[in-house]
C-alpha cells in the first residue's frame, strides 16, 4: 500500500516573490530558502490540461535535483540551529526511558523459544532462540548490529525456519526501497548458503519438505508483488519455478503457511476484493486449488482448523462475519455461520487454534479480543478496565494450544504482554514494557469524546495529557490523524511522547473517516467520491478542541504521515487558520499526477481508494483537493515536511514538489521547512536510536514555534 501519496498543478511567480515570501520571520539573519527552478510542464488528459512547474523534480538521478534537496536540507539546518542543543537534549531523554539491554517474551515453536533482544548501545535486534526450554542456552540466529554495521539503512525483514529446525530464510533490505533479498543459513553450522534472491517481498515460507521455499517477488518499477515462485535449497534461483503470475495490477499477491502447518497459501488482495489458492505443504510441486474465486466487493480470508476451512467474510456481511465449510468442499453454498454479522460490530482479525476461535474486533471504535470455544460455541471478551485501550492479537505459531499470547496498550500503560488460558480464561502478565526515569501511568488523563461532524456523525477522538494540564485554551494541543485504507489509529503508548505532555502539551487522536474505527461503512464514507469527509472530520475535531478550550488557534499543532500526510494538505488548504504549525511526514500531496499514472509505484493497487482519474468524474474530485493542485494565494501555518530519497510508497518528489509551489505562492512568513533523509525511506530512519532524532526533531521545530528554545 501506499499510506502516503502524490500530485501536482501550480501557479507562475516571479523569483523575486519567491524569495520575499519565503523567508522565514524567526531567523535572525533572514535567510532565504531555496529556489526551485520553474520548468513549466504541461500535463494533459482526455479531461484537462494542468501546468507543473516542478515537474522536473521527479529526476531522482539528476544532479540538479539532488543539489536542490541538499540546499533544502541546509537551510531547513540553518533556520533550525537556535534549537539544535534541545533537539539533543529532547534525544537523550527519550533516549534515557529506554532499557536499553532488553528482550521481547519468548514465544514457542516447533521445540524452540523463539524471541529478539537488544544489547546496550545497539540499534537492531538480536533474533535469537532456546531449544526445549527458555532457561536452554541461547542460539543468536541473526545479529543485526553486526549485520548492520556501517550501513546508512538497514532493516531485517521476514523470517522462518525449517519443520526440522535446521534451516533459516530471511530477508534484509539495505536501500529502503523495500525491494528484500533473501538468504538461507544453516542454524546448525552458522554458515550461509550461497545463493541469494533478489528483489521479493521480504517473507518466505517452508513447505514440509525441509528443502523447498514458496516466496513473493515485486515489480521493480511499480513494486507491486505480482509473483509466487519455488526455490529448492541449494539450487540456482535463475531457474526457480513460477508457480503463480497475477495479471491484474490492482491486485498484489502474498505467501504464507497455515497455522496448522497443513497448506501453503497464496492470497492476492486488492483494496475490495480477495482470493485464496492452497496447496497441502507435503506436495510442493503439487497444484494451487482456487478456495473460491474473486467476486466484485468481496474480501476474505482462509484459515484451517481440524476437518473444516474457516472463512472471515464480507459476503452480506459489511461488518464480516465467519463462516465454516468442510475442507473437501470450498463453495459458499456449504458455508454455515459461526460469528454472524453484527451491525455495531467490526470483526477485523481472526485466529483459529485446535479448539478456540479468537477474534479482534472493534466495538464503538475500541479494540478488543473475544475468544470462542468451538465445541461449547460459548465466547467471552477478555476484559480490561481502561477508557480508551487496544488489545491485539500476539505471535501464536502454535496451532494445538489453550494458550493465547496477547498484547494490550493505551495512552498511558506501554505495551503489555500477557498469555491468556482459553479453558481456565485466566489472564497472566508476562511483561510491561519499562520505560525508565520516573514514569507514574497515573499522573496523567485520558478522555475519550465522540466530536459532531458537520453532517451529523460522531467523531471518536482520545485525549491524553498530564495531571496538571488546564483547560482554558492555553495550553498546547498536537493533532493527529490518518483516515485511508481502511487503517485504523488505536490509543497506544509512546515513551517518547512523554516529551510533550511532560511539557505542558496534550495530545489528541482522532478516527476520522477512512479507517475502519466504527466498521466498514467508517470506511466507505471516507473513500472515492467521499474522501471529502476525512478532512472535514480532522478540521471538525480542530474547531471541537478549541471550542471547549483545550488549546487555541495559536497553539494547535496538527500531524499526519504518509495518506495522512495528504490529510494535512487538505486541511491547510481548507482551513490554515486554525492551526499554528503543522508537521507532514511522508505526504502524499500530489494525487492526481500520480494516480494519473500506472508506472508509478503502487498506483493501480489503490484505484479503489482514490479512484481512477481516466474517469472524469474521478479526474474532477481528485482534482478539487489534492494538496499540490490547490495551492493558492493565502497565509500557511508553519510546516515542516519531511520525505526520504528512498521512499517507496510516497515518492520524494512529491513533498517536494509541494514546498517549492508553497514557496511561490503563499503570502505570509511563515516558517516553510523540508528535510530529505538522504539515507531512508518512507519509515524513517532504520535503528532504533536513529528514529528517537527524527521524533526529536519534530518536537523540537513545535518548541520553537512556541518560542521555547532551552526547556
Amino acid at each position: 500500500m501506499k499510506l502516503l501519496f502524490t500530485l501536482g498543478l501550480s501557479c507562475l511567480a516571479s523569483l523575486a516573490v519567491l524569495s520575499a515570501r519565503g523567508q522565514a520571520a524567526s531567523s535572525s539573519a533572514m535567510l532565504t530558502p531555496p529556489t526551485a527552478a520553474i520548468k513549466a510542464k504541461v500535463l494533459t488528459s482526455p479531461h484537462g490540461t494542468r501546468t507543473d512547474n516542478y515537474y522536473w523534480l521527479n529526476e531522482r538521478n539528476n544532479p540538479q535535483v539532488i543539489d536542490y534537496l541538499k540546499k533544502e536540507n541546509s537551510y531547513y539546518d540553518q533556520q533550525m540551529a537556535p534549537v539544535k542543543p534541545l533537539e539533543e537534549k529532547l534525544f537523550n531523554e527519550m533516549k534515557s526511558r529506554i532499557q536499553e539491554q532488553d528482550a521481547s517474551v519468548p514465544y514457542r515453536d516447533h521445540g524452540y523459544y523463539y524471541y529478539t533482544r537488544y544489547e546496550t548501545g545497539g540499534e537492531y535486534p538480536l533474533y535469537c532462540r532456546k531449544e526445549g526450554s527458555v532457561t536452554a542456552p541461547e542460539e543468536v540466529m541473526l545479529n543485526g548490529n553486526e549485520m548492520g554495521q556501517g550501513k546508512a539503512y538497514f532493516a531485517i525483514g521476514g523470517f522462518d525456519v525449517s519443520d526440522d529446525n535446521q534451516t533459516l530464510v530471511y530477508s534484509t533490505d539495505e536501500v529502503s526501497r523495500r525491494l528484500y533479498t533473501l538468504h538461507f543459513k544453516n542454524l546448525k553450522t552458522g554458515q550461509l548458503y550461497p545463493e541469494k534472491i533478489e528483489n521479493t517481498a521480504g517473507s518466505a515460507v517452508w513447505a514440509a519438505d525441509n528443502k523447498t521455499v514458496f516466496y513473493t517477488k515485486k515489480d521493480v518499477n511499480t513494486l507491486l508483488a505480482n509473483r509466487v515462485y519455488r526455490h529448492v535449497l541449494g539450487t540456482d534461483p535463475s531457474r526457480d519455478a513460477l508457480v503463480y503470475e497475477e495479471k491484474d495490477n490492482t491486485f498484489s499477491v502474498a505467501v504464507s503457511r497455515s497455522r496448522s502447518r497443513r497448506y501453503i497459501g497464496i492470497t492476492l488482495h486488492s483494496s475490495l476484493s480477495s482470493e485464496y489458492r492452497y496447496l497441502e505443504a507435503n506436495k510442493p510441486t503439487g497444484e494451487f486449488k482456487v478456495f473460491l474465486k474473486r467476486e466484485p466487493d468481496h474480501l476474505y480470508e482462509v484459515q484451517d482448523a481440524n476437518s473444516e476451512f474457516y472463512i472471515l467474510t464480507n459476503w452480506e456481511a459489511p461488518n464480516f462475519r465467519v463462516m465454516a465449510t468442510p475442507l473437501t468442499s470450498t463453495g459458499k453454498g456449504q458455508w454455515e455461520d459461526v460469528v454472524p454479522q453484527r451491525e455495531d460490530v467490526f470483526i477485523e482479525q481472526m485466529q483459529v487454534f485446535k479448539d478456540y476461535l479468537v477474534l479482534n474486533e472493534r466495538d464503538e471504535g475500541l479494540r478488543e479480543t473475544r475468544v470462542i470455544n468451538l465445541t461449547t460455541e460459548i465466547g467471552q471478551i477478555i476484559p480490561f478496565r481502561e477508557l480508551a485501550y487496544t488489545t491485539y492479537i500476539g505471535v501464536n505459531p502454535e496451532y494445538d494450544t489453550p494458550v493465547l499470547r496477547m498484547t494490550y496498550t493505551s495512552f498511558t500503560t506501554p505495551t503489555t504482554t500477557y498469555d491468556y488460558n482459553m479453558a481456565t480464561q485466566k489472564l497472566t502478565l508476562l511483561k510491561e514494557q519499562p520505560v525508565l526515569g520516573g514514569f507514574v501511568k497515573t499522573d496523567y488523563v485520558t478522555e475519550r469524546v465522540f466530536v459532531p461532524s458537520r453532517d451529523g456523525k460522531e467523531i471518536p477522538m482520545t485525549i491524553v495529557y498530564k495531571k496538571n494540564f488546564k483547560k482554558d485554551g492555553n495550553g498546547p494541543l498536537l493533532q493527529y490523524a490518518y483516515g485511508s485504507y481502511g487503517l485504523s489509529m488505536d490509543p497506544t503508548f509512546s515513551a517518547a511522547r512523554l516529551s510533550l505532555l511532560n511539557r505542558g502539551f496534550a495530545y489528541a487522536l482522532c478516527n476520522i473517516r477512512g479507517g475502519q474505527e466504527l466498521g466498514r461503512q467508517w470506511f466507505e464514507d471516507g473513500r472515492m467520491l467521499h474522501k471529502k469527509n476525512s478532512f472535514n472530520d480532522f478540521i471538525d475535531c480542530s474547531l471541537y478542541l478549541i471550542r471547549e478550550k483545550y488549546t487555541s488557534a495559536n497553539k494547535l499543532f496538527a500531524q499526519g504521515g504518509s495518506a495522512g500526510g495528504l490529510l494535512m494538505g487538505a486541511v491547510v488548504n481548507m482551513r490554515p487558520d486554525l492551526y499554528k504549525g503543522v508537521i507532514a511526514s511522508v505526504p502524499f500531496v500530489d494525487v492526481l499526477t500520480t494516480m494519473s499514472d500506472a508506472s508509478i509505484p503502487l498506483t493501480t493497487g489503490e484505484y479503489d481508494q482514490w479512484g481512477n482519474p481516466a474517469d472524469k468524474q474521478y479526474y474532477d474530485y481528485i482534482l478539487s483537493y489534492s494538496p499540490y493542485d490547490n495551492v493558492r494565494d493565502q497565509k500557511y501555518p508553519n510546516m515542516l515536511v519531511l520525505t526520504g530519497l528512498h521512499d517507496s510508497q510516497v515518492q520524494y518528489f512529491e513533498p517536494a514538489k509541494w514546498v517549492a509551489q508553497l514557496r511561490a505562492t503563499k503570502n505570509d512568513n511563515n516558517l516553510l521547512l523540508l528535510h530529505t533523509d538522504m539515507d531512508a525511506g518512507h519509515g524513517g530512519a532504520s535503528g532504533r536510536f536513529k528514529a528517537l532524532h527524527d521524533i526529536a526533531r519534530q518536537y523540537a521545530f513545535l518548541f520553537m514555534l512556541l518560542g521555547q528554545k532551552t526547556i
